[in-house]
């Protein structure tokens, strides 16, 4: 069982109903080929009152014009990539599922969250907006949970445990082969505690 505190700005629901979380995706981009693995993380700007100062993956809501279903996870995943990081991903259709995290019902703002890996497109060059996204920087996985653990990295709980996973293969290659051949199941952790105390619990990791 693997715990965690809950994200900065988190509002626990005292109404006991919970909320309907809103659709939403994000984008692992990576690089590297069969030599190496590195992926793309941004930083949230410390000013935003939820997650601010995180180091996240790019992504974000589903705008209503994007339509629902898998369409529009993929349309928003392009479209937040190139907001926040510059990046033009040529091909939705290109994007591989990877995970599916659901927010705690204890919790207010709920997000059901689609993770896509990307390659990155042949040169690709970082170009943070400056208002959401403060910086950006291509990490190896296993360099990124170091900084997270030390404190230097402010990390929340789906980004490192999808870290944890993306960590366990060598190259971007073998990342993308094995994702292209797994069927996402949605991970929706619970919340233990009020007030400081509260935790976020993952009772089955197999599922991540």
């Amino acid at each position: 069982m693997a715990q965690h505190g809950p994200e900065p700005g988190t509002i626990l629901n005292e109404s006991g109903v919970p909320t309907e979380p809103r659709q939403a995706a994000t984008v692992i981009v990576v690089r590297g080929g069969a030599d190496r693995l590195e992926l793309l993380m941004a930083q949230r700007t410390p000013k935003a009152r939820f997650m601010g100062g995180a180091w996240v993956f790019p992504g974000g809501a589903v705008d209503a014009h994007e339509g629902t279903g898998d369409a529009a996870h993929r349309a928003a995943a392009v479209r937040e990539v190139s907001e926040e990081v510059g990046i033009t991903l040529p091909d939705p259709a290109a994007l591989v599922p990877f995970a599916r995290w659901i927010t705690p019902p204890e919790v207010s703002i709920r997000f059901d969250t689609y993770f896509f890996i990307a390659v990155a497109p042949e040169g690709a060059e970082i170009e943070i907006d400056g208002q959401e996204i403060v910086d950006a920087r291509w990490f190896e996985p296993g360099r990124a949970l170091e900084g997270a653990e030390a404190g230097e990295l402010l990390m929340v709980f789906p980004t490192i445990k999808n870290l944890e996973r993306i960590a366990r293969f060598k190259s971007a290659d073998a990342l993308v082969e094995w994702a292209s051949a797994r069927e996402v199941r949605p991970v929706q952790p619970r919340v233990e505690g009020q007030g400081e105390a509260a935790r976020i619990v993952l009772d089955d990791e197999d599922d991540v």
